[in-house]
Order: C-alpha cells, then structure tokens, then sequence
C-alpha cells in the first residue's frame, strides 16, 4: 500500500521506487496488477520439480482413495527420478487430496423433523461411582429436542428397556420411531446389508407399539442430534478438570446429578427452535400415542443377570444370594420399605407361575453381602482341607493301602520331601513282603512323627515286629540313669570316720 500510495503522489515509477526503498521495477508490477483487478498480495507460481510428477500423484491418490501417506509417494516418486525434497511432496500430495475430497465431500441436507415422530437414544461413559463404571443412558425427542438422560449400571437389555420405559413415562407417551446403533440388544447381526432385529426387542417393541430403526453402521451423522446430547451430557455429568466436579459418592447422588441437568437444559431455551423444549414438549404429547400401563418387566425392578457359576446379584453396591437354580438367568431387584425395616426383594419371572418372589433380604453394605445358606448347594472341600486323588495307576495302588498311606502323602508333600515317587514304590514293595495293614500303619506313624528319610518306613516296620505283642514296655531299673536315694539313708548316722580313738565325736 505504501508503494501505491507513494506512486499516487508523485506519479512517476522511478519517484515512487525511491520514496518506499524499492525498486521502480517493483512499482510497475504492482500499479499493473492494481490495473488489471488482481490480487496484491499473492505471489506467482513458479515452476516446481514435482510439476512433471503431478499425474502420477492425483493416480495414487485416486487409487488410496484419498489416503495415500506423502512419505510412501515420496518414495515412489524417488525411484522415478524425482529430484526434490520431502517436504514439497508433502505439499502436493495434501494439494491433491484437497481437490479429491472436495469433489466427494457429504453434503447433509436439513431434517425438517414433524412432531411425534422420531426419538433418537445413545449411551456414553458415565463417570466411575464405587469403583464401578456407569453408563449414561441420553435420549433426545426430534422436534421438541427434548433431552432425558437416566445413569445406567451397565448396558445389558433389561437394563436398556427399562431405562426406554422411563423415558417414555417422562416423555407422556411414545413416538412413532425409535433410532439408535446396532447394539447386540437391537441388532444379532447383518444380512447383505440388512439389519437382523434381536427377537426380545421386537417383544418389547410391540409391547410399546413402536417401531426400532438404526442407523448405517459407523455412521454417526445419521443421528447427530443424540451423538450432540451425548457430548454435552458428559461435559456436564462427569468430572473432569474442566469441570471442577467432584466424585460421586453413590449412585443416588448420580441420578439426582442426571435429573437436575435435564431439567436446567430442559427450560432454557434450545439455540435452534428459540424455544424451552419442555414448552414444545406440551405441543408434541398430542401426537404421542399413549403409554403401555403395564410395563415390560419393568415394575419388578432393576434387571440383574445372575452369573453361571455364582448365584449372587449385586444392586446399589450390596451383594444379595439368589436360589441356585437360578444360575445364568434374570432376576428383577427392587427395594421395598424405608430405614431400618427396608428390604430387597428379588423377584424371578417363571414362564409358568409368572413372578415369583426367590429372596428377600436386609440391606446390605459394600464387602459385607447379605447370604442365606439354603440358596447354596452342598459345598467341596476347599484348600484347607484337600484329599489326595489318584491321577495314574502306581498313585492309586499306594491309596489303596489306606488312611496311613493318604496321610503319609499330604504330610510328605507339606514337608517339602524329596524323591516321593520312589518311597512311595518302596512303600509297595513293603507290602508284598508284610501285611499290607502293617505298612499303611508305619506309613500313618511316619507322618504323624514327620519321618521321611530313606530307611524310616523300614525301621518303623522292624521295630514294630521286635516289639512285644502284649503289655507295655517299660525300661529296666537296673538300667536306668535316674539317681537313687541310698546317699539319703545315712543322713544324720556317725560313722567311724567321724570319732577319734576316745569314742567322742570329732567337731
């Protein structure tokens, strides 16, 4: 500008040039370029190496479909003779993919929504509450933008139908449509392309008079107005450093967070519509149709998935025994009572019978559960008290002689005792030689007196057989080491070392 306006008042290149420290040269450009209606500021092109290469660049990238890496056309391009740096490959090729995405970029169409129509509904990781990871559960209403967020302990299907039956009592009735992803509670699998609904959510889908659609898969676009819920659910439900929230205590504490955010979005008024989505919610109940009055397995409580090998379910951070007979299938948990006389009550759906009360309990608090002995079949022996089984046929001979033999085996293993295998052929070969009741004995001495080494076993046996068969043995007095008491008679007797040749006693 200051060469322009330096060529305006003097009229003259060569003046001009002088007055803004540049060459007349220069001026003459830019007074030309100004003329013609061009742009000031941006340089010329000027010839690049990789200008011959250029066609053999948009060909990867046609053929990556836009992702060939620069560094692996770099490569390509050096072994065609090309002469130049990286990095002005680097710039051709993000030139190139420039130009083939713009001719293949999405162009998203507005949803003009009718009201009554569709719901849309996604989860995403909710913040961690005694130690456990939750869920939240964020459905969003189309025209109305109406937003229901609920905290979900996991993601299983009772779970999800009854975080929808809720949704849809807050909502005052149930829409036409109902838009997620292809969960495994919603989709089994694909077939050419076509989604196989999950039986169980047809049930519960015609139970609530209501059609389940779900988007392309990893096609999140397709509802972005629950993927946007999501987003902001998480910047305001789960702590972060952003934020500045603290931990959940419990997950009461949870839903009560969860209610008052539904509530603050809920009534304020929605960027798009310029309206309170609960204002708009009042319109859009009239072409709601009417809530199912029975829910779908829901008033029982909350779904619980008893494990196939534990029949224990958790609920609010207590653990509580089931039957069981009720291993691997699905029970409903529900609090009943207040205070000191409040119970949990687990409540199973016979196909028979229909619901039928399996457990009740006391509450119970974190590490301590609430168990009853008869939901329990007879238990093994656990670790502390394990009994030798035979595993080949030499280890069965041997526990054939008896208890003395099974004891000698958990008291020589606890020991740490070497070379066990060949005892215990050496204990056989015993019983060949005695009476097999006579080894089974030496071998239950043997471990009650810990003795182990090479030769006990056969010395125990030897000296049993040189034992008397009948009354007790008793060492011998004349053999004894105990001193006696004669040195005790002669106490207070004079001897006649003690008098002289008088007869008196010598002091």
């Amino acid at each position: 500008m200051e060469i322009l306006n330096a060529y305006d008042l003097t009229g003259s290149y060569r003046d001009a040039g002088e007055l803004a420290g540049c060459s007349h040269h220069t001026v003459k450009r830019y007074v030309e370029r100004r003329a013609d209606g061009g742009e000031l500021d941006k340089a010329e092109r000027r010839p690049m190496l990789i200008d011959e290469y250029l066609p053999k660049v948009e060909e990867w990238v046609e053929r990556s479909h836009g992702k060939v890496r620069a560094d692996v056309a770099h490569d390509k391009l050096v072994a065609l003779g090309y002469a130049g740096s990286e990095r002005t490959t680097r710039r051709a090729v993000a030139a190139v993919k420039k130009s083939y995405r713009a001719g293949r970029v999405r162009v998203h169409r507005p949803w003009v929504t009718e009201p009554g129509m569709w719901l849309q509904y996604d989860y995403g990781d909710g913040p961690v509450v005694d130690g456990v990871k939750t869920v939240l559960f964020v459905a969003w209403l189309a025209w109305s933008r109406f937003r229901v967020v609920l905290p979900l302990r996991d993601k299983t299907m009772p779970s999800v139908f009854a975080a929808l039956d809720v949704t849809f009592r807050r909502l005052g009735g149930v829409p036409t449509y109902v838009l997620t992803d292809n969960e495994k509670t919603v989709t089994t699998e694909h077939i050419a392309g076509i989604a196989v609904r999950n039986p169980q959510l047809v049930a519960f889908a015609e139970h609530y008079s209501v059609t389940v659609h779900t988007c392309v898969p990893a096609d999140p676009a397709s509802k972005g107005g629950t993927e946007a819920s999501v987003k902001i659910s998480k910047a305001d439900l789960v702590p972060t450093d952003t934020n500045l929230l603290g931990q959940y205590r419990s997950f009461a504490e949870l839903e009560i967070a969860c209610e008052v955010f539904c509530e603050k979005v809920n009534t304020r008024a929605h960027r798009v519509t310029k309206r309170a989505p609960v204002e708009m919610l009042a319109e859009e109940r009239a072409r709601l149709h009417p809530v199912a009055l029975t829910p779908h397995t829901v008033a029982f409580g909350t779904t619980r998935q008893v494990p196939v090998n534990t029949p224990m379910v958790t609920f609010e951070s207590g653990q509580y025994s089931v039957p069981h007979r009720l291993l691997g299938q699905s029970v409903w948990v529900r609090t009943h009572g207040v205070g000191a006389d409040e119970q949990i009550i687990v409540v199973h759906l016979d196909h028979d019978q229909g619901p039928v009360e399996v457990a009740r309990h006391a509450r119970a608090t974190p590490g301590t559960p609430q168990i009853e002995d008869a939901h329990f079949p007879p238990q093994p022996d656990g670790p502390l008290n394990r009994r030798p089984r035979a595993k080949n046929a030499a280890e069965a001979q041997f526990l054939d002689l008896g208890e003395g033999a099974r004891l000698w085996l958990v008291e020589a293993a606890a020991a740490g005792t070497t070379r066990m295998r060949v005892k215990m052929n050496e204990a056989l070969a015993l019983a060949k030689l005695f009476d097999p009741v006579e080894v089974d004995w030496a071998l239950g001495q043997a471990a009650v007196h810990g003795r182990f080494a090479e030769a006990d076993l056969p010395s125990i046996l030897d000296h049993h057989a040189r034992a008397p068969k009948t009354g007790e043995h008793r060492a011998g007095e004349g053999r004894s080491l105990t001193q006696g008491t004669g040195a005790w008679a002669r106490l207070g007797q004079h001897t006649a070392a003690d008098t002289d040749s008088h007869g008196e006693v010598i002091a």
